[in-house]
């Protein structure tokens, strides 16, 4: 008798350490796509750039600015539909009256228009260099948790630190030919970062009572409607929005890499929730390398030694920051 109860807990053992596993993994495959989703997204607004009235736009705010609207105005409107089919289209609204809630709403201005648009301006000044230098944002996600949840970092993630550093040095050694404002398109790409930062702090302090999927679905509605509604008219881009909706040819481009971003978003909150935060910020931050690969195989940018050096760097200092590396290889929870 007591030989058969073991034989049926240790069957019970093994088949709840393969559902845990299968769990696991489910999760790190929504991290991997939310990066690669991520890296497709920017590579698409880039093309969508390519094409007139945005490729002739006067300025350097106007053109990455539209389409950091219409995108993520596309990706509000695709995550509408899947909420709408999840029956959720009414936690929207009870969400945005609730404290946590409107804590949310400060993360996703900072988060959305701004750091989106500052991301956009950057890809369109210093091309694929932008990518690697945004995904600093995990390192500044873990400074402002320091100075304002008085998380105290530990030697792995200042570590992490100084390896993201080196490698966004790096990559700043040696400027592309042909690409005048290079340094303040770098500029731009570490405001998306510090401003991403700082939106993971108000993330955490509004989302813990809040379903992600309607969070993604706000924060992507909120930061298109501010862009077009009030960012475009002070820096004179109205006309450059509708001129572009007529052209059709870009809007198609941006429809899809709005699709991409909200795919991002919603595989990365998801794998987040299943193998936790760290591990899925790890996940998601490898935008970075799938960004520059996708930028040199479609885009035509090219591929230097600083720009591998301070990729690998990088990456490899916001995954230090942000989990045990060894956390990957474990089969418990994250």
């Amino acid at each position: 008798m007591e030989t058969q109860k073991n034989m049926v807990c240790s069957s019970a053992d093994t088949k709840m350490s393969l559902v845990n596993k299968k769990f696991r993994m489910k999760g790190i495959t929504n991290g991997l796509i939310s990066g690669i989703t991520y890296a497709v997204y920017s590579t698409l607004v880039v093309v969508a750039s390519g094409y007139d009235p945005l490729t002739s736009a006067a300025g350097i705010l106007a053109a990455p600015f539209v389409c950091s609207g219409l995108n993520d105005f596309f990706a509000g409107i695709f995550l509408l539909f899947y909420n709408a089919k999840e029956g959720r289209l009414k936690e929207i609204i009870r969400m945005v009256k609730t404290k946590p809630g409107k804590m949310l709403v400060v993360g996703f201005l900072l988060g959305g228009p701004i750091a989106n648009g500052a991301y956009l301006v950057g890809l369109a000044l210093a091309g694929a260099y932008a990518i690697p230098i945004s995904a600093t944002c995990s390192l500044f996600g873990a400074l402002f948790s320091w100075i304002f949840l008085k998380q105290k970092p530990t030697l792995r993630i200042v570590m992490g630190m100084i390896i993201c550093v080196f490698g966004a040095i790096t990559i700043n050694m040696v400027a592309p030919e042909g690409a005048p404002n290079f340094t303040l398109g770098i500029i731009c790409a570490l405001v998306a970062a510090v401003c991403w930062g700082l939106e993971g702090v108000f993330s955490s302090f509004g989302g813990a009572m809040i379903d992600t999927d309607v969070a993604v679905n706000l924060r992507e509605l909120v930061s298109g409607l501010v862009v077009i509604i009030f960012i475009l008219p002070v820096i004179g881009g109205v006309d450059l929005l509708f001129n572009t909706l007529s052209a059709v040819t870009p809007v198609i481009w941006l429809i899809f890499s709005g699709l991409s971003a909200g795919i991002s978003f919603l595989t990365w909150y998801k794998a987040n929730a299943m193998v936790g935060t760290a591990v899925g910020m790890s996940l998601n931050v490898t935008y970075a390398f799938w960004g520059v690969i996708f930028s040199v195989l479609f885009l035509g940018d090219t591929l230097t030694p600083t720009m591998i050096v301070g990729s690998i760097l990088i990456v490899m200092g916001a995954i230090l920051v942000t989990m045990n590396p060894l956390d990957l290889f474990r089969k418990g929870e994250a």
